[in-house]
């Protein structure tokens, strides 16, 4: 099929335009020859420079996409004031930067360094998020911008690079973990791989909760015997770490008989069974874990198997939901009763996000997030105040509150966009 401007001047695909031709398209009437035009990329760089000052966005975010387009006109649209624009021209950027530094001798590269941290600093999150995105995982990846992105106070922006980039040093984390950051960033450090003795040790000495109870699942993270024995003293009040700390792999025999005192009877079973003890230790468990069952009450199965509050609440969201009697006030009440297990599983019904997926997002702690959440739920703006702070635990200063008018005080793209964020990031 012959583009717009082949069909006018007989050129096939229309890259065969001369640069006269060129001139006159790129003042031309109608915006989608113009758009069509900018996406050439054998077009000389002093017309895809013109078309930045272009009116229509869409032609400018082609111009944004073209790989051909000079360093001067990409430091013209980094500033331009459409969000679009920018997000495109991040996109490109972030796959020209492996290699870059904030040093560079070539003009050129000095250029695309600018326009890179121009983006990098952007006021909306989207065009940071794509950075992000584009170099969490790039081992060339100038240190000075992800360093940045590292710090930025959206969790959305600085969660991807914290969790996989490789550019980032232990001291650069042991900083921020130590500067008091976030649960939501503790986290991402949390799930790297390969997280090292001195780095698990600062997040340990947070004695954050979900933080702590993510390295525990890090089957790679190095944690140290005494720095396991460290996290056993805390864990009889702090549930959640019981069954990462019952597998553990490094989990001694010493280790594990204290476990034995304390855990649900449900997680006995997995201590007697592990291979990794030798038999003496085995049998010390053992009979730690016999005493315990012997004074197993007689409600509990023999197993001593019992449904997690979790699972229950599941199970109890479902069959409102097939009854049609899942709605806004029902989670309003359990939000207001304080029952987070029936409130994620409503919202990970509502949202057809998988329950995990949802427990994972809601313990982000991101404010825009949580809202996103609840839209994408069918709730109106009245519940999003409760949802964040009883359920999400945002700090009150955190809480992004209704508008003046009672709704949502995001636009719906916006919405849409930050709750495909949080799926993805879940």
């Amino acid at each position: 099929m012959k583009s717009i401007i082949g069909k006018m001047f007989g050129s096939g695909k229309g890259k065969d335009v001369s640069y006269e031709q060129a001139k006159e398209l790129a003042n031309h009437a109608d915006a989608e020859i113009r758009r069509e035009l900018a996406s050439q990329s054998e077009l000389k760089p002093e017309i895809l420079y013109f078309l930045t000052e272009d009116p229509s966005a869409e032609v400018r975010a082609e111009v944004a996409r073209n790989r051909a387009t000079p360093p001067q006109a990409d430091l013209v649209l980094a500033k331009d004031a459409d969000e679009m624009v920018r997000g495109d021209l991040a996109a490109k950027i972030s796959r020209l930067a492996p290699g870059l530094t904030a040093n560079e001798k070539d003009q050129i590269k000095v250029m695309a360094y600018e326009v890179l941290e121009l983006l990098a600093r952007d006021q909306v999150t989207r065009v940071r998020h794509i950075i992000s995105e584009t170099l969490k995982d790039v081992a060339h990846a100038p240190p000075e911008i992800i360093r940045r992105l590292a710090w930025d106070a959206e969790i959305l922006v600085s969660g991807p690079v914290l969790e996989y980039s490789p550019v980032l040093s232990d001291n650069d984390l042991i900083e921020i973990i130590n500067r008091g950051s976030s649960t939501g960033r503790l986290n991402f450090i949390s799930r790297r791989t390969d997280v090292s003795e001195e780095v698990v040790d600062a997040i340990v000495d947070t004695s954050d909760e979900e933080a702590v109870g993510f390295l525990l699942a890090n089957k790679s993270a190095q944690v140290r015997e005494e720095t396991l024995d460290k996290i056993i003293n805390q864990a009889i009040d702090v549930e959640s770490w019981h069954v990462p700390l019952v597998v553990h792999p490094r989990l001694s025999g010493k280790a594990a008989m204290r476990l034995a005192k304390f855990v649900a009877n449900n997680l006995l079973q997995s201590l007697t069974t592990r291979k990794d003890f030798a038999p003496e230790v085995m049998a010390e468990v053992r009979s730690v874990v016999n005493k315990r069952l012997q004074n197993l009450s007689s409600e509990e199965s023999e197993d001593g198997a019992v449904m997690t509050p979790l699972e229950e609440a599941i199970e109890k969201v479902s069959k409102l939901f097939e009854n049609g009697e899942l709605d806004e006030t029902t989670i309003l009440k359990a939000i207001n009763d304080g029952e987070r297990e029936f409130v994620v599983a409503a919202l990970s019904v509502l949202t057809e996000l998988p329950v995990i997926n949802m427990e994972k997002a809601v313990r982000q702690k991101i404010p825009k997030g949580m809202v996103a959440i609840a839209w994408k739920a069918g709730m109106t703006a009245n519940g999003i105040e409760a949802l964040q702070r009883d359920i999400a635990g945002i700090a009150e200063d955190k809480i992004l509150k209704p508008n003046d008018d009672g709704e949502y005080p995001l636009s719906e793209p916006d919405l849409e966009w930050q709750f495909e964020a949080m799926a993805s990031i879940a």
